[in-house]
């Protein structure tokens, strides 16, 4: 069984911290950081024009995914790049998967798309998408871009545009395309993974904020091992044969005690269950906290993976 992959989340969602987190030299430490500590990844989200009230109610500011991934795989080697999550009905599909090939090409591979219907309601308005028609604009969004990215002259008939005798060049380094790990944790979600996605991506979320922020709830390990058996239900009954991997978007929350020995365990128990990878939030106000903080997570809990 292979090592699990680990990803940080970056903290580069800081409106207030310029001197800290908010300029290139943080970009560079922090990545190259994480790089040498042994980390798979590191994650950006997604929120172009979140509305106030989320921000001042426990929301959090977001830079442009695909800037933010393009200026970290510029000072990195290996590390790979993920959005987690991309909202892809905030935009149209060709546009996103221009920016995606122009960035596994530059990074040489790297980039992995974490892809999600979003929940803000609010946020949907200002970008001009149709909130209630997010689940079915992600499925055809996901089919579009698979056209574009293979590379050759395409055409694609979408709901308020038209791809005619179309050509996105150069195509993705990997192939077909990066993997796509379909964000969300309800029914939909997990159908979505397994008939269009290379994996799914679910979240922990509390029922309390689950109702707020009409997200579906995952609040525990049973619930997660719920999910995995609909996601073989899924494949069995579409003859996939191969299931999506598991990629865990939270191993642990913020402010949450670090320890080690219960990491390990947190993590060889997701191990058990065929989870391929974590993502971590790394506590730290000051950017060198933050790089103790992940150097200290990759000595004592990554390089003790087996």
């Amino acid at each position: 069984m292979a090592k699990m992959k680990i990803n940080a989340t970056l903290p580069f969602d800081r409106s207030k911290g310029f001197d800290e987190f908010l300029n290139m030299d943080a970009v560079t430490q922090i990545s190259q950081t994480l790089e040498r500590s042994g980390f798979h990844g590191g994650n950006v989200t997604d929120h172009p024009c979140p509305t106030a009230n989320w921000l001042d109610n426990g929301g959090h500011d977001a830079q442009d995914p695909f800037v933010m991934l393009s200026l970290v795989s510029a000072v990195t080697t290996t590390l790979r790049v993920q959005t987690g999550i991309l909202v892809l009905p905030y935009r149209n599909p060709f546009v996103v998967a221009r920016a995606a090939a122009t960035l596994d090409v530059f990074s040489g591979g790297r980039l992995t798309l974490g892809l999600g219907a979003g929940y803000l309601k609010g946020e949907y308005y200002a970008m001009g998408a149709d909130f209630e028609r997010r689940n079915e604009s992600m499925d055809e969004y996901i089919r579009a871009m698979k056209a574009a990215w293979q590379g050759d002259d395409f055409s694609f008939q979408g709901t308020g545009y038209s791809a005619r005798n179309s050509r996105i060049q150069p195509a993705p380094i990997q192939s077909p395309h990066p993997p796509l790990l379909v964000g969300g944790n309800s029914k939909r979600a997990i159908r979505r993974a397994a008939e269009l996605g290379d994996g799914w991506y679910p979240f922990f979320t509390p029922a309390t904020l689950s109702n707020t922020a009409r997200t579906a709830p995952m609040s525990s390990d049973e619930d997660l091992v719920s999910g995995i058996a609909y996601l073989r239900e899924c494949c069995e009954k579409i003859g996939r044969q191969q299931m999506p991997e598991v990629f865990l978007g939270s191993v642990r929350r913020p402010n949450e005690a670090l320890n080690a020995q219960v990491l390990l365990d947190r993590l060889g128990r997701y191990r058990e269950l065929g989870i391929s990878g974590a993502v971590s939030h790394i506590d730290g106000n000051t950017r060198s906290e933050w790089c103790e903080n992940a150097q200290w997570f990759g000595a004592e809990v990554i390089a003790k993976l087996d």
